[in-house]
């Protein structure tokens, strides 16, 4: 099992729980990697959606949670990937908003594998020739 970044909405459902196949893929990850692998972006989509339900008593518990997880910020290499790949998608009318774009770079830097449920949304920017490597554990 190569090493990977964990988008959004995949991690959202492991902290959810309840899937007996992705908690079996989640331990067998951890088995070969130690942690799950997470980005700030993700950290800052699960904050904003915890706010905007009103909801930020479950802010702290999963701020100690991903605490425990191995998390990678946004360097300057990456944020100029992203920029790049969001204008193209701009110039391309193929508008995506810009968590997608600063995850999708994260992974590319970093050479990992990116685990999404969306990976339709993230073929936009293979299809830009970014050698994104797209893995789906919830199929």
């Amino acid at each position: 099992m190569n090493k990977a970044l964990l988008d959004t909405d995949v991690y959202s459902k492991i902290l959810r729980g309840g899937d007996a196949g992705l908690i079996a893929k989640v331990e067998a990850y951890r088995q070969s990697h130690g942690k799950l692998t997470v980005s700030v972006i993700t950290i800052m989509e699960l904050v904003k959606g915890f706010q905007k339900a009103q909801q930020p008593h479950r802010i702290r518990p999963f701020l100690s949670t991903v605490a425990n997880e191995e998390v990678l910020e946004l360097n300057q290499s990456a944020a100029a990937i992203a920029g790049r790949i969001w204008a193209e998608l701009e110039r391309t009318g193929q508008p995506m908003g810009l968590a997608d774009p600063l995850i999708a770079a994260i992974a590319l830097e970093h050479g990992l594998d990116l685990v999404t449920g969306n990976p339709s949304e993230y073929q936009r920017i293979q299809e830009l020739g970014h050698s994104l490597k797209l893995v789906d554990w919830l199929a």
